[in-house]
């Protein structure tokens, strides 16, 4: 070939390359349409979301459809970060047998994506005794991305099993968190019935160790355990009371009212989460901590056996609750997003940056009477229900209540083959 011929060919060659660059899709997905809200960047109008290899690619209005290989509308529909439920219960599928109490827990993927939540942490559940186990079977099997707080008892949650000083191991269960930076994002003290302060001390122990934070279902109360001392001395800034509306430890006043020490705590830089749960969400706590402006940090919904069937419900269903109580929308998607991955230490989870995994939920807001559920069963009307329907986990589709994303049966290519068995 002489090297006109040659020049010509690679000429050629190129030119079909750049044809070819041209015409391939530079998306994978296009949500289009929606209404964006990100609280971590601000963004709280209609815009485009782009995804490609499973990260957010682009956040802008009119990106033209031809750019994706596939275009979902979302036109009328909110379109937010996957939510980061940080109060959950999902350590199942375990080697050992578990009876009675123990079985509370939900499995993950079951409960996650057709409320929206692409995050769950579980609260407790296992403690360092445990935690391989849960981390071998549940969380690294899981859709869900699934995280942990380490409960300060090595033997994890259970009757009986939070209650023995023995356990309380905070150098252990530092250790055990820093093998797992990222995955163990904090300790939980919980359910606690003995004297004193053990159980708090040694998990605010544990979290000055692996440098994380601490949450605290407080349990119970008595002469010297109060809320004043938990809140202003013995928990840090960026500790996270969790039940923050059950009523039973001194969160009212006599006068009904917000008690004064939940402000001052929230001025001191603890961390109020909602953790609803089967028995720590009731009206007139909410209602009236409501009134004076005090909705939780972080919203979560202390999933287990005992709260899917009942007042809790899902993610969507407690959120709503902060929406009809009069929080506004951007700070209830917040709360449930942005500000329960900062809390977790996990800045790269609750946001639609550019590069980020592209988590994704897709809400709608049916308006109309709906009625609301506490834990004791009591009921608020309201105006507003949130409603995952789509959820995106890697940037792939893994909840679709309307088949937004699903092609037309009609049109649809089916595998029309027959499945004949072999002959053995």
């Amino acid at each position: 070939m002489s090297s006109l011929g040659t020049g010509s060919f690679a000429f050629a060659l190129a030119l079909i390359g750049l044809v070819a660059a041209q015409a391939a899709p530079r998306y994978d997905l296009l949500l289009k349409g929606g209404r964006v809200i990100d609280p971590k960047n601000g963004v709280n109008r209609v815009a485009d979301v782009a995804i490609a290899g499973g990260k957010i690619a682009r956040v802008a209005p009119g990106i033209p459809a031809a750019d994706a290989a596939k275009t979902i509308d979302v036109s009328g529909l909110y379109v937010t970060p996957g939510l980061v439920d940080i109060h959950a219960h999902v350590a199942t599928s375990y080697d050992w047998k578990l009876t009675g109490d123990d079985l509370l827990s939900v499995q993950a993927d079951a409960f996650s994506f057709r409320s929206g939540v692409t995050t769950m942490v579980d609260a407790g559940s296992t403690g360092a005794r445990d935690f391989e186990a849960f981390n071998e079977q549940v969380i690294r099997r899981s859709q869900t991305r699934v995280l942990a707080l380490l409960n300060i008892s090595r033997r994890g949650m259970g009757p009986g099993r939070e209650d023995d000083p023995a356990d309380l191991e905070a150098e252990t269960a530092a250790k055990v968190a820093q093998a797992h930076p990222g995955v163990i994002v904090g300790f939980k003290s919980a359910h606690y019935a003995g004297p004193g302060w053990v159980s708090i001390d040694r998990a605010v122990a544990a979290g000055r160790l692996a440098k994380v934070p601490v949450m605290v279902d407080f349990g119970y109360l008595g002469e010297e355990r109060t809320l004043g001392e938990l809140l202003l001395k013995r928990l840090r800034p960026g500790d996270i009371y969790t039940h923050c509306y059950s009523g039973h430890r001194g969160e009212m006043g006599p006068d009904g009212k917000l008690s004064q020490i939940m402000r001052d705590a929230r001025k001191r830089g603890i961390i109020f989460d909602a953790g609803h749960g089967g028995g720590s969400f009731y009206w007139y706590v909410a209602t009236a901590a409501a009134e004076e402006g005090f909705f939780p940090d972080s919203i979560s919904t202390d999933v287990h056996t005992g709260s899917m069937n009942a007042g809790m419900k899902d993610m969507t269903n407690v959120m709503s609750k902060f929406l009809v109580l009069g929080e506004p929308l951007e700070a209830v998607i917040r709360a449930s997003t942005w500000q329960p991955a900062r809390e977790i230490q996990r800045p790269d989870l609750g946001n639609l940056d550019a590069g980020a995994e592209a988590d994704v939920a897709v809400l709608r807001i049916d308006r109309g009477p709906h009625g609301f559920l506490d834990s004791a069963g009591a009921r608020f009307e309201g105006s507003q229900l949130l409603v995952a329907e789509i959820t995106l986990r890697k940037g792939k589709v893994v909840w679709d209540l309307n088949g937004r994303a699903g092609s037309d049966w009609k049109s649809f290519p089916y595998d029309k083959g027959l499945w004949i068995k072999p002959k053995k």
